[in-house]
């Protein structure tokens, strides 16, 4: 809901200002619980009123297919650990970019949303959220190329900053300049950062899981510290070391136990199928059931599903990673790759399956150690797609 201007004397009449509604400011603060210390826990609280009063606005006003980037469930680990909310629409990605500070003179954006590729935004909301007035004031916003190129760096707190006054207060112009312009470029050459070996990500999760460390994200170079993040996986597993939770993506146990909380929240189940081994063929009453794990994925305005199945030969275990397309009947489309990494993101032989024609299904099968971590990936991406190291 818009709130009028008039009813805020300090208002620009260019202001978006947007009512917080009451059970949107309850909800709020119930999830800034799940967080570390009580600085990141108000940072999420933040957030989260500022994305549920802007989304709906950008949905119903200027972006209908506006959506979180990656997903909702991955919010979490990025608010623990940084202020900012990516929202992406037609390929254009928003950073909303919530304050409680009253002056108004600057925009100030965290490092990670401008020098990160996969995480820079093309425009960025300056947003003051007040909870105690309950309202948030979209006060303006910049493009990418205006933080970068006119803005000033500050290392002590690595966040970019852009003065008021070279700021496009009136959003409207955003929504003009969309609606006139929707082709226009947005393109930005950003370097990628190093990927991390592996024992050193580790390493990097062990000492900043302390929570002790109430800001990590200035404990470390930001060369460490972006590639480490940038890094769905491992960035998941940073936000859970600093809340003491247990391994929640060990496939092995979900085997024996269930699928954790938060693997269920992004899509993750299991089903049981009744097999027929060769030898116990004539006789259904010999089929040995198995647990099959299973994801569903929307890709390119289709359902698949990708399934992990564990197959024993011998004394070794052969993980199986498949992907189906659900509808019966119908294929998957040439061009399609079900690809599998390392935990730092290296190939090894065997690890893709391309569809050169439309193909019925997808697999690729490995033999895994104990402990060890594998990152599924398939192209075109899927709908919401954040790595995940899948332990086994």
């Amino acid at each position: 809901m818009t709130a009028s201007t008039a009813l805020f004397t300090f208002a620009s009449p260019t202001d978006l200002i947007l009512e917080i509604p009451a059970n949107v400011q309850n909800q709020a603060y119930l999830h800034s619980q799940s967080f570390s210390h009580p600085s990141s826990g108000y940072q999420a609280y933040l957030n989260q009123l500022c994305l549920n009063v802007v989304l709906p606005w950008l949905q119903t006003d200027f972006a209908p297919q506006a959506k979180v980037s990656p997903n909702i469930n991955s919010l979490a680990s990025f608010w623990e650990l940084v202020n900012g909310t990516a929202i992406v629409s037609d390929g254009i990605r928003f950073i909303l970019v919530p304050s409680e500070a009253m002056d108004l003179s600057e925009l100030r954006v965290a490092q990670e949303w401008v020098d990160i590729s996969s995480l820079a935004g093309d425009y960025y909301l300056a947003v003051q959220v007040e909870p105690d007035e309950a309202y948030v004031r979209v006060w303006g916003y910049c493009s990418y190329e205006q933080l970068k190129n006119q803005g000033s760096y500050d290392a002590s707190d690595r966040t970019y900053s852009l003065d008021a006054i070279d700021i496009i207060s009136d959003i409207n112009v955003l929504t003009l300049e969309r609606q006139l312009c929707p082709q226009e470029s947005t393109t930005k050459v950003i370097p990628q950062l190093a990927t991390l070996p592996q024992e050193q990500a580790q390493n990097l999760i062990s000492r900043l899981g302390n929570p002790e460390i109430i800001t990590p994200r200035l404990a470390i170079p930001f060369q460490l510290w972006g590639a480490l993040i940038e890094h769905g996986g491992w960035r998941q597993s940073l936000y859970q070391r600093r809340l003491g939770l247990p391994e929640q993506w060990s496939v092995v146990q979900w085997l024996q136990s269930g699928v954790s909380q938060l693997a269920e929240n992004i899509g993750w189940g299991s089903l049981n199928l009744q097999l027929l081994s060769a030898a116990s063929a004539r006789s259904v009453e010999e089929a040995q059931p198995q647990t099959i794990l299973s994801r569903q994925l929307a890709i390119a305005g289709q359902t698949y599903e990708l399934r992990i199945i564990l197959q024993t030969e011998g004394e070794s275990s052969i993980w199986r990673f498949e992907l189906r397309n659900t509808a019966v009947g119908a294929a998957i489309p040439g061009g399609f790759k079900l690809r599998l990494l390392t935990e730092d993101l290296q190939n090894f032989p065997n690890n893709e399956d391309i569809a050169i024609t439309a193909v019925e299904q997808l697999f690729v099968e490995v033999a895994l150690e104990p402990g060890e971590g594998i990152v599924w990936e398939i192209e075109p991406k899927s709908e919401n797609y954040d790595r995940e190291i899948l332990r086994f």
